[in-house]
């Protein structure tokens, strides 16, 4: 499966401002993922129990099952708190888990202060070239208005 050329699948991003530090908005995404994770977005086959992020590059973000079956969602390839993080997405075009990175888009996370209440957390989805012939779809799947289910409810999460 060839990579699609990079520049014939556009990066999808998304933004949504909120009342709260960056410090929080960081601690929110990497600590609290059960609190704003889609209950949609899931790739075990049994009912999920737990996401986290091992904090670091080169660590995972995954989930796991009440038996205790895991499965990444990706690696950790940035991680700069408060500003934000980068990650592999181990997804395919069938929405369901690939084993490493050679197939795996990237998601950006971008923390950024508006003023002294305010915080502005861009997350982008770059690289879905990479994804080969489900590239185009995925980027379809994807690309609507912003916030979008993800950081709406990521919003939520920081106000509680």
């Amino acid at each position: 499966m060839a990579d699609q050329p990079e520049q014939s699948v556009p990066d999808v991003r998304k933004s949504v401002t909120v009342a709260a530090t960056p410090e929080h908005c960081f601690k929110v995404f990497t600590e609290r993922p059960e609190d704003w994770w889609p209950p949609t977005h899931v790739l075990l086959k049994n009912e999920r129990v737990g996401l986290a992020f091992e904090p670091g590059e080169g660590g995972r973000y995954y989930e796991w099952d009440a038996e205790g079956n895991e499965i990444d969602w990706g690696r950790v390839l940035t991680w700069e708190p408060p500003r934000g993080l980068s990650m592999t997405w181990r997804i395919d075009g069938r929405w369901q888990s690939i084993p490493d990175d050679e197939r795996a888009s990237e998601i950006e996370v971008t923390i950024t202060p508006v003023d002294a209440a305010t915080t502005r957390v861009e997350l982008a989805h770059v690289k879905l070239h990479k994804h080969g012939p489900d590239a185009q779809a995925i980027h379809r799947a994807l690309d609507g208005p912003s916030p979008g289910e993800t950081l709406e409810l990521f919003a939520k999460a920081v106000q509680r």
